[in-house]
């Protein structure tokens, strides 16, 4: 079917026809090598050849492209070319497309002959190419990224690609987590048939301006929902507090339709808080940050000594970072082997799993200067982590979270050392 047959098969005009066919998350074929792939809000157009011919005359378009094609190109978010044969590079379509919109986001890897190493002779006057490097994150949004990667077979020429996009998995992904958590508790209550039960000590908000995207995301079970999955399996008695209200067990172990058994707060009481008093918090945290210690680059050998980790196949790089994640301006990124605690400035050649830690500067340096639990950085949402592979290293989280040295490391020493 075409695109006017589709249409009229399923019984849609033209005018909703984009509303309907682009959902999501999409690839559209265009032709050869060429895909429209939209994720979220984002486009990304594939190795554009869909007009003239490439090698010359040699070769020429087998399909038809859609007619909206070059629609299509304006339109994307960024274009990635694969590498600088004409039926990947098509500087008649980019021609067509530099005309409309010049500084579109193309992106390319740094392969040994520069992909648009013919770009002045061609005349087509583009002006936002970026050469990137292998193998490294390109974040195009919170949700989206890709990787530009050799290719195996021509690593001087080829490349390939990989593109992560996250939201809706993630989204999906808690969604399930927190289903499965209610049905868990369920079947529990279910099973221990307790005479009253009453969930709680799930009441927080990641309320700080910064941790917005975790407060959006990191959505939370609901405990009427829960209780409500509970009256429907069982015939537990089940209670909500609000702060303030009492449950008097005597009445209800007695008589569970007791109306007095629940005192409910005062009407108007206010329920939920609506500011938070950040600054005394900060300001402990961000006392840190100029800690003499961390003048002394050797603050790093002395700390993870310290924690007493190691005789462990895992290379760890620890980034300091300001709130949005992004390397701290003068922080310290540096490696740490734990096979032998060392301290290198490059990975290691040997096979290793790698662990990548951003995390906020004045977190991370209040956690060393006091000798505190990783907790603060890990449940407390003030790190970003990247693995290859993507395993969880329990022996090493489970070190950090909870067998860390009773005692701070000894700075006033450490000090005395390097003065």
């Amino acid at each position: 079917l075409d695109r006017a047959e589709l249409d009229e098969s399923i019984g849609l005009t033209p005018e909703i026809h984009h509303e309907h066919f682009f959902p999501n998350k999409a690839i559209t074929y265009l032709t050869h090598a060429c895909v429209d792939l939209k994720l979220g809000d984002k486009r990304m157009v594939f190795d554009p050849w869909l007009t003239g011919p490439a090698f010359a005359r040699g070769w020429w378009l087998l399909h038809e492209p859609p007619s909206d094609w070059l629609e299509r190109l304006c339109q994307a978010d960024l274009i990635y070319v694969s590498h600088m044969h004409s039926d990947h590079l098509s500087y008649p379509t980019l021609k067509k497309l530099a005309g409309r919109r010049p500084d579109i986001p193309i992106y390319v890897g740094k392969t040994e002959r520069p992909v648009f190493w013919n770009l002045n002779q061609s005349g087509v006057q583009l002006t936002n190419i970026n050469v990137v490097p292998f193998g490294i994150w390109q974040q195009v949004d919170k949700n989206l990224r890709f990787m530009i990667l050799m290719d195996g077979v021509h690593p001087e020429m080829d490349t390939c690609i990989i593109v992560e996009y996250k939201e809706e998995w993630k989204a999906q992904f808690i969604k399930t987590e927190r289903k499965k958590l209610l049905n868990y508790k369920a079947r529990l209550v279910k099973d221990l048939q307790p005479r009253i039960y009453c969930p709680f000590a799930g009441y927080f908000v990641e309320s700080h301006p910064s941790d917005k995207y975790i407060r959006e995301t990191n959505i939370k079970n609901d405990p009427d929902e829960l209780n409500n999955l509970i009256k429907k399996n069982s015939d537990v008695l089940t209670w909500t507090p609000r702060p303030g209200a009492t449950l008097d067990l005597g009445r209800m172990l007695k008589d569970p339709t007791d109306s007095k058994g629940i005192i409910e707060p005062p009407e108007g009481t206010k329920i939920y808080k609506d500011s938070w008093d950040f600054g005394p918090y900060l300001k402990i945290l961000n006392a840190a940050v100029g800690d003499e210690i961390f003048h002394h680059s050797s603050w790093i050998k002395e700390y993870f000594t310290w924690a007493g980790f190691k005789d462990y196949n895992l290379v760890v790089r620890m980034i300091e970072t300001d709130e949005d994640f992004s390397p701290f301006p003068g922080g310290y990124d540096y490696l740490v082997d734990f096979l032998d605690l060392s301290f290198p400035k490059e990975r290691p050649s040997r096979e290793h799993p790698y662990e990548e830690i951003r995390s906020r500067v004045d977190v991370i340096r209040h956690v060393v200067k006091n000798g505190l639990l990783w907790d603060d950085l890990y449940i407390g949402f003030q790190t970003r982590l990247q693995r290859d592979p993507d395993i969880y290293h329990h022996l090493f989280w489970n070190h950090f979270q909870i067998k860390l040295p009773l005692t701070p490391p000894d700075w006033k020493s450490f000090l005395m050392y390097c003065g």
